[in-house]
């Protein structure tokens, strides 16, 4: 007989409740494993989606890394001038120094003189969580700073702007400021370029050359020394291009270390009535105005011409009646003012704005305008023609000189490297054969004139003097002037400007104890030309000269007199 006995309800239960729990525990499971599956999910998504956002960049430069931070600037040869390097800085955190901090404060004053002992003590007491000891420091002081064992002192490398040259051609390049970004000079004009991948790729050319540049300093140093000027600045220039090839102003100053507001730079925001070195300017609007055709043409310059209440003279006074070539040599104020007068305001005027002397010149770096007359009548006229009642920047001079010998043709000055065949187009504002006239008349200013001391064997230099007063609170001063010899080389087929300037020289015995531009400005381009003409391919030659024999026999000799204005 077959029983069949029934589970007991107890048994029933427990089998349900196991059967409960698991069916639980698979549904958590499931959840689980769809939370995890979801977040694989995104976390493939996202770095697929950075992955395809980011690799057009990488594709399209990937040595963009191994470039610096900030473009290097070179010269016109490759020479560098600025780079980056990697340097070193030094930072303290106030809030996690553990030494005595009065024994800290001692020693870093001590070590870093930037600030006082009490300043650097107030620092460290600060409770701030960061702070600059010293940028740029030098490893020598980064060592001495890392041996006094302060936790709270912290050495970092950074970016660091590297001018190998030191001061040369301080205020061309100028200085990469604390943020990264260029202060002034080029580093400012440049700065949007230098920090963009293909300027930090390719090295910026300026137009200057290294080896003209510091021979030219050495030269204005030397003499700024000698006379005891308060300050002197120059230029050479491409007299076809515009290229600055050296741009010198004294006092200088060193970008490596900026601590002060640097000077102004004196060729392009320094104005000063530059005198005499005019007169070739206003001879070129009158040959060119039809004024004077004839260079054997005189004029009075018996004695001095009365204005109003003023007189204009002569400092080497002829006490004759003089021609265009002797006006020149001879630098006579006199006939200058009377060919000015003859020729009228507006020919004088539109040269002078036609060399943009009434406004800032068009180059890279700070610059100021000119000081043009307010009231420009019948005396205006006469004395801007020789210098005085404007002020123009010696770089103004510069582009001016340029357009006189090279055929008439002004050309903005620039301190970027042109390269060949992207020159751009210039202005005429003189005919080529007023051009070859003045070229002439300055070289034959050299040969026989007052510029005498800057005749450079060889180099068929030609040029002007220019010696101003200095204007003053209480009228012009008798005890200081401006000393200017602007000139061009070789004058057969004139290739370079030279400026030379010279703030209130003192006479000395290498003078004669004279302090007019013949004598110390002058010399200056002598030794500059010698010094630089061959670096710039032009080879000394004694047996080639521009041809002067339409204008020598014009000029009276006098045994007894003595050039050197």
């Amino acid at each position: 007989m077959t029983v069949i006995l029934a589970p007991s309800a107890r048994s029933r239960g427990s089998g349900g409740a196991r059967q409960s729990l698991v069916a639980v525990a698979q549904v958590r499971l499931a959840i689980l494993a769809l939370i995890f599956g979801a977040a694989v999910l995104f976390v493939i998504g996202r770095l697929a989606w950075l992955a395809l956002a980011a690799s057009p960049a990488i594709a399209a430069n990937p040595a963009d890394r191994l470039l610096p931070p900030r473009g290097d600037i070179v010269d016109r040869n490759g020479e560098p001038l600025a780079r980056t390097i990697e340097g070193w800085s030094i930072a303290v955190h106030p809030n996690q120094l553990i030494g005595n901090k009065a024994d800290l404060a001692k020693r870093l004053a001590a070590m870093i003189p930037e600030k006082s002992e009490a300043q650097y003590y107030a620092l460290l007491n600060s409770g701030g969580s960061f702070a600059w000891l010293k940028r740029r420091a030098l490893p020598s002081l980064v060592k001495d700073v890392n041996a006094l064992g302060e936790p709270g002192i912290e050495m970092m490398r950074e970016p660091d702007r590297l001018y190998p040259q030191s001061t040369l051609a301080a205020h061309v390049l100028g200085f990469v400021n604390s943020s990264g970004h260029g202060g002034i000079g080029m580093e400012k004009t440049l700065d949007a370029r230098l920090l963009s991948a293909e300027g930090r790729a390719k090295p910026t050319a300026l137009a200057l050359d290294l080896r003209v540049q510091a021979a030219f300093e050495n030269e204005l140093a030397t003499a700024m020394s000698s006379f005891q000027a308060k300050g002197a600045g120059g230029v050479i220039l491409d007299v076809d291009t515009g290229e600055i090839v050296a741009m010198v102003s004294l006092p200088s100053f060193n970008p490596n270390m900026i601590e002060v507001a640097p000077p102004a730079n004196n060729v392009t925001q320094s104005r000063y009535e530059l005198g005499s070195a005019f007169k070739p300017i206003a001879m070129a609007a009158a040959i060119e105005s039809g004024t004077v055709t004839s260079m054997s043409r005189r004029f009075d310059a018996v004695e001095p011409l009365k204005i109003g209440r003023f007189s204009i003279k002569d400092d080497h006074a002829q006490k004759r009646f003089l021609n265009i070539p002797e006006t020149l040599i001879y630098s006579s104020n006199i006939a200058t003012a009377r060919i000015a007068d003859l020729m009228g305001r507006e020919p004088l005027e539109k040269i002078f704005r036609d060399m943009m002397f009434d406004k800032p010149l068009p180059i890279e770096i700070e610059r100021w305008g000119t000081l043009w007359p307010r009231d420009w009548g019948r005396s205006t006229t006469m004395t801007t023609a020789f210098g005085h009642g404007i002020a123009v920047t010696p770089m103004h001079l510069a582009c001016a000189y340029a357009a006189l010998v090279n055929g008439g043709i002004w050309h903005a000055p620039t301190l970027v490297k042109v390269e060949p065949g992207k020159l751009p187009a210039g202005r005429r504002i003189i005919s080529e054969a007023t051009s070859m006239r003045m070229r002439q008349l300055l070289r034959l200013i050299v040969t026989n004139g007052t510029g005498g001391k800057a005749d450079a064997p060889g180099f068929r230099v030609g040029g002007k003097t220019g010696t101003a007063e200095k204007p003053g609170a209480k009228g012009y001063s008798a005890s200081e002037n401006v000393s200017t010899f602007a000139a061009a080389f070789p004058m057969d087929k004139p290739r370079y400007v030279v400026i030379a300037m010279l703030d209130s020289p003192i006479g000395n015995a290498e003078s004669a104890g004279q302090r007019t531009a013949g004598w110390t400005a002058a010399p200056v381009v002598k030794r500059v030309v010698m010094r630089t003409g061959p670096l710039l391919g032009v080879i000394p030659d004694a047996k080639k000269d521009l041809d002067l024999s339409e204008l020598t026999p014009l000029i009276w000799k006098n045994p007894n007199e003595q050039h050197g204005q």
